[in-house]
């Protein structure tokens, strides 16, 4: 892993964060280490999830976002129950919130999309 960025995410509650996560591909690789868990997925995505201290979140005012890059954006979209679309800024993408209202957007470019046969 020669250059990486790896989210910090806070959540309320690990067990329900890394069940969604784990919808779109996340698996644990670690022991939960007293609040702190590592996810990642088969193409070397990793997320890093940690209990939430203090009013880190409040209900309805969670200022977090992520934005998952991934050609399978069709399997994910089917599996979490939505569709992806076409967006004008060229992404091919969908989003949702996660247990903790956390904003997750899942696309790829547009361009660089290969249609699904229908």
């Amino acid at each position: 892993m020669p250059n990486a960025l790896v989210a910090i995410l806070p959540c309320n509650d690990l067990d329900a964060s890394e069940a969604f996560y784990g919808r779109l591909g996340f698996k644990r690789h670690d022991s939960d280490n007293s609040g702190y868990r590592i996810l990642s997925n088969a193409g070397g995505g990793e997320l890093h999830l940690v209990t939430a201290v203090d009013d880190w979140l409040v209900a309805g005012r969670n200022p977090f976002g992520l934005y998952f890059y991934t050609e399978d954006v069709d399997e994910l979209a089917a599996r979490l129950g939505t569709k992806a679309e076409d967006k004008p800024w060229g992404m091919y993408e969908f989003s949702l919130s996660d247990p903790d209202e956390t904003l997750v957007r899942v696309g790829w470019p547009s361009r660089q999309r290969v249609p699904q046969s229908r």
